[in-house]
């Protein structure tokens, strides 16, 4: 059991880098798409919307698909639909095929999201500590990855048909040689298996027991009321991810536009950020299993706020890119304590609980840098990040959410096994 359960925990770290280097090569093809398709800045900006719509309705398919089916099942084809799909951008030639193609991207990215978090949330439970944040963390790695290797293929003068056409072929390839490794479902979850049948070939019951244990292999479909502690979650995830957002797109602006840095100094602004977010996972899960979730949403929180205030406010360079960066590590930690406790309020319901709060979150990181050029026009950039300020207050604030209710049993991270988490 430790070996496949080691095994599941390297599979989900390959799958979650398989997803950050995926879009992260979308990413850095951006320019070279937009021009190949004549789309306009203003335009390309609403294409982006049907990435963010593809990707929510990919999240609610998934939640439904893994609880129905298993992790085990769902993510390697999420992951491979995902691969497959980033290849049509680059050889969209016309704003409609490009719709089309970041539609696609979407569904595969949103099912894959959803679905191997909620196997994430599977490995979690069988180590009996926090494991999520490294996973998150890798994620990040995939995208650097991305980063260099596209840098280096557009300098090469690759066209993005090229380049995206490997990729998806070395994903798919990957999704399924990692495959085999994943979990399986909780035998106490798995369907009934049905009645043994007789020496003679027949049913031991019959024609209607035989109907009767068809209906039993099936998971049940009746869908559960959402529970108000998850849209609680959702809630919280749509704050903490639209602060992500704002952090992802507006970030080397401020540093150009608000303190007039060059061009190459305002990309640190956004390189500060991300990298401490990607360290900061790296560390929360040992911060989670010795002070428990709600501390580390608590005071991740609130350290981001001191930090985007600090980057806000700062009149200079130095100080801002330190905003920056501590803000990235007060966040690091949030997101998979969210998602992490969402999973573990109903092991059979895990992935329909991932898929409200990711997609909620999803909508607030779309969300975000929307709300903040909406307010550039009434007042000045810097004093607008006093609105993610606040909800990052916020979130500190109501970080009880996460404390395990009157007589469950501890999750992963509560501070009842800090010693046992240590010693493992």
């Amino acid at each position: 059991m430790e070996r496949s359960l080691r095994a599941g925990r390297l599979a989900t770290f390959g799958y979650f880098a398989l997803n950050g280097f995926v879009l992260g090569m979308w990413v850095v093809h951006i320019p070279a798409i937009e021009h190949r398709t004549g789309v306009g800045t203003a335009s390309f900006g609403w294409l982006l919307l049907v990435l963010g719509g593809g990707a929510f309705a990919g999240m609610q398919l998934a939640g439904t698909l893994t609880d129905r089916y298993g992790a085990r099942r769902v993510v390697p084809g999420s992951a491979a639909l995902c691969s497959a799909a980033v290849v049509l951008p680059g050889l969209a030639t016309q704003a409609w095929t490009l719709a089309g193609a970041l539609l696609a991207l979407g569904i595969g990215n949103g099912c894959l999201d959803v679905s191997m978090n909620a196997h994430a949330v599977q490995v979690e439970h069988g180590y009996r500590r926090p494991v999520m944040s490294a996973f998150h963390a890798t994620f990040s790695i995939g995208g650097v990855i991305a980063a260099l290797i596209g840098a280096r293929t557009l300098s090469w003068d690759w066209s993005p048909a090229a380049t995206l056409g490997a990729v998806a072929l070395l994903g798919i390839v990957a999704a399924a040689a990692t495959a085999p490794a994943l979990l399986r479902p909780d035998p106490r979850h798995e369907p009934h298996p049905g009645p043994e049948p007789r020496p003679d070939g027949a049913s031991a019951g019959g024609a209607g027991e035989t109907a009767l244990a068809g209906a039993r292999t099936r998971r049940p479909t009746t869908r559960r009321p959402t529970p108000r502690r998850i849209w609680a979650l959702a809630a919280l995830a749509l704050m903490v991810m639209l602060c992500e957002g704002v952090a992802n797109d507006w970030s080397t602006l401020q540093l150009h536009t608000v303190l007039h840095a060059s061009d190459a100094t305002s990309a640190f602004g956004y390189g500060a950020f991300a990298a401490a977010m990607t360290v900061g996972r790296l560390f929360a899960d040992r911060v989670a299993a010795r002070l428990g979730p709600v501390a580390v949403l608590r005071h991740g929180a609130a350290v981001a706020a001191v930090g985007l205030a600090c980057a806000a406010l700062s009149a200079t360079v130095p100080l801002t890119l330190v905003g920056w960066a501590v803000f990235g590590a007060g966040l690091s930690g949030c997101v998979p304590q969210l998602f992490s406790a969402a999973g573990h309020a109903d092991r059979e319901a895990a992935g329909a609980n991932v898929s409200r709060v990711a997609g909620l979150g999803y909508l607030g990181m779309l969300a975000g840098p929307a709300i903040i050029g909406a307010l550039t026009r009434l007042i000045p950039l810097n004093v607008a990040f006093l609105l993610p300020v606040a909800l990052c207050a916020a979130v500190a604030c109501a970080a009880g959410i996460l404390s395990p209710r009157p007589g469950a049993a501890p999750g992963p991270g509560t501070p009842l096994e800090p010693a046992a988490a240590r010693a493992r």
